[in-house]
């Protein structure tokens, strides 16, 4: 399937792309960004220009917290893994970074398919995001919790493990 996927919708990268792909990534779309570097959206995630020598980076589609096309731009915010809370992962998003697109294509529709795409479930309680999601190029699904700033971050870590120790209960319990 993944063959087929990569000749149907396969755009290849631009000649100067310094990014180092992994061997089973497609790239799905990209666009050249405004002041240099490119976007390119794969199966794995949104490669972003880093604006040093370092080159650019791969964010995987579960740690874009939000993506948004308008104005000529696409706004992201990557949220960084800054915390567990047993088998959870707590997040702290990062602030938005702005990319202006001359010609966008077809890449803003990607990036929004693949960062809901990710989105198993989301749900609001007390102070945080609880959110479910698929990782790229990985089995299963990783429990995310992002507090709201200024939240009570012990009492949010305890409701993240409890909410992961139940979930897993009920993994166990389908097995069976």
């Amino acid at each position: 399937m993944a063959g087929l996927w990569s000749k149907l919708f396969r755009q290849g990268l631009p000649n100067d792309f310094a990014g180092a792909l992994d061997a089973d990534e497609v790239v799905l779309a990209h666009a050249e960004v405004r002041g240099g570097g490119y976007l390119v959206a794969t199966t794995l995630g949104l490669w972003l220009p880093t604006g040093d020598e370092s080159g650019p980076r791969r964010v995987g589609w579960h740690l874009i917290s939000k993506a948004t096309w308008g104005g000529g731009a696409l706004s992201v915010i990557e949220a960084h893994e800054s915390d567990t809370a047993g088998a959870a992962v707590v997040l702290t998003d990062q602030r938005p970074r702005r990319f202006g697109l001359d010609a966008p294509g077809k890449l803003p529709q990607v990036v929004h398919t693949k960062v809901t795409g990710s989105i198993l479930s989301r749900h609001r309680y007390g102070d945080a995001w609880f959110l479910q999601r698929k990782v790229a190029g990985q089995d299963g699904v990783v429990l995310q919790v992002r507090p709201d700033e200024g939240a009570d971050l012990e009492l949010v870590r305890g409701i993240a493990a409890d909410v992961a120790a139940k979930i897993e209960d009920l993994r166990g319990a389908d097995k069976s």
